[in-house]
């Protein structure tokens, strides 16, 4: 798979990748996130004009999976990450954090920052296999409280979350 920009032609398949990488979440008693609906696309416009909507590409260009993110206090926050799962189990997740880290680190910023669900195994723990690790409630920067304020407000704390940093 290829790493690339996304074009704004290919921001609904975002969310057609965005929506079947949810579908997963209704085996795990959670149909809520399963059924959430996708980031609207200008939500999905505004990160690509500023150039932070990376899209992983199969053989024939098309976007496979993508990746939100944006500067948060001084690290590059992962907004989100969603992986069809026709391209699941490929590193393809894995390779879009490491170019966003290699993004940051271009930045000259000091890490990658997510929020995520303990619970979910393709969550916390495939980010810990990745070298995130839990960030306790204490050293949460204002952004980060800002963003868990938000999710909790969008009703996302009826499960357990995390806070997770990876240093660059």
């Amino acid at each position: 798979m290829r790493i690339r920009l996304a074009t704004r032609a290919e921001l609904p398949a975002l969310q057609d990748i965005e929506r079947a990488a949810g579908a997963p979440f209704r085996d795990l008693g959670m149909p809520e996130i399963a059924d959430d609906e996708p980031p609207a696309l200008d939500t999905l416009e505004r990160y690509r004009r500023a150039g932070r909507c990376w899209v992983a590409v199969d053989e024939r260009d098309l976007p496979a999976a993508y990746l939100l993110a944006e500067p948060v206090d001084g690290a590059l926050h992962i907004e989100q990450v969603s992986v069809h799962p026709r391209a699941a189990r490929r590193g393809v997740g894995r390779a879009l954090l490491a170019h966003a880290a290699g993004r940051a680190r271009e930045e000259g910023l000091t890490a990658l920052t997510l929020t995520t669900f303990t619970d979910v195994p393709w969550n916390a723990p495939y980010y810990a296999r990745l070298g995130f690790r839990p960030l306790p409630e204490a050293d949460l920067t204002p952004g980060l409280r800002a963003i868990r304020a938000t999710e909790a407000a969008h009703g996302l704390d009826r499960w357990p979350r995390v806070c997770m940093r990876a240093p660059l």
